[in-house]
């Protein structure tokens, strides 16, 4: 039997089978309602942290923001204590786990034989699967002790450094992992034509393929300090961020970061009781949290796309 001509087709003969409209609307209104979850849970989060951070705001006096620590159970909620540790944690972390993961990075992308990168790059990534906790724990009982405390004798037992140091450790995987992916984007006619032009391996990479992957390896930086100045159980832990805090520029002693008083302030200590605003300022620092992050996304956005490379 011959096919039908096309033209004499009509749009009845090209609809299909009515079962099978059935099942697309199925599907359609399932991937509709899970996309619309997301939006609303989202919104529903937005909303609560937004109108209790809120509450927090227009009761707290202005001069209780600025004073001389953080300390939620007596009214004080100096924010100037927790932003300046954070920073110097974040920093400190970055110090560690940019050159690091950079070198990792160029070592998988440029130098390591294939056999060497199936069995390293996952090994690496491996150290991203370890619970923070760990690495708090790690900073208390090996990074103090036996490294810092040789170096330095006033050293804190609870201290910034080793808790900047190990969440350096804890970023160190996932800047390599997205740095190691945008250096393998480059193409690989860039590496022969340096390398047509008598270009050693290292200069090749510092001098050709970094540049053209600057884009990806600023995301990765940005992606890391995010991760870094959200990190909570190790600065809890290895800071003793679970306390209030004095303000301090010193290194050397314990210090609570945003992360570290919002997890102190919800696991209901006694910090909580004595003060009506020290429960509503876990969702103000919470807001102040999302707020840093988005301008950090932000910006790292913008530095993306002016550096970006196309081929």
């Amino acid at each position: 039997m011959s096919p039908t001509p096309a033209s004499t087709l009509s749009t009845v003969d090209l609809r299909t089978s009515p079962g099978r409209r059935a099942r697309s609307a199925v599907a359609r209104w399932m991937f509709l309602l899970a996309a619309a979850a997301t939006v609303l849970v989202s919104a529903l989060i937005i909303w609560t942290v937004a109108s209790e951070a809120w509450t927090f705001i227009s009761q707290v006096v202005f001069d209780k923001l600025t004073d001389i620590g953080w300390f939620p159970r007596r009214g004080l909620f100096d924010l100037s204590t927790l932003l300046v540790n954070s920073a110097q944690i974040s920093v400190i972390a970055m110090a560690v786990a940019v050159p690091s993961g950079f070198g990792s990075a160029i070592y998988l992308s440029e130098y390591a034989h294939p056999r060497v990168r199936r069995v390293m790059k996952p090994t690496l990534e491996l150290l991203a699967s370890a619970p923070s906790v760990v690495l708090g724990v790690f900073a208390i009982s090996f990074i103090t002790p036996s490294l810092l405390s040789q170096f330095w004798s006033e050293i804190n037992f609870f201290n910034k450094l080793a808790a900047g140091i190990a969440v350096g450790l804890l970023v160190i995987p996932l800047i390599a992992s997205i740095a190691e992916d945008a250096l393998r984007a480059v193409p690989a006619s860039l590496r022969e034509a340096s390398a047509g032009l008598g270009a050693r391996r290292i200069t090749t990479s510092i001098r050709v393929v970094l540049p053209a992957a600057m884009s990806g390896l600023m995301a990765a930086t940005i992606v890391g300090f995010s991760r870094a100045i959200g990190e909570t159980m190790v600065v809890t832990i290895a800071s003793g961020g679970g306390d209030t805090s004095l303000f301090n520029l010193s290194l050397f002693e314990s210090g609570g970061t945003i992360t570290s008083a919002m997890a102190s302030l919800g696991l209901g200590t006694d910090q909580v009781a004595g003060n009506d605003l020290a429960f509503q300022s876990l969702y103000f620092l919470g807001a102040l949290l999302f707020v840093i992050t988005l301008g950090l996304n932000m910006i790292g956005d913008q530095i993306v796309r002016r550096l970006r490379e196309k081929y």
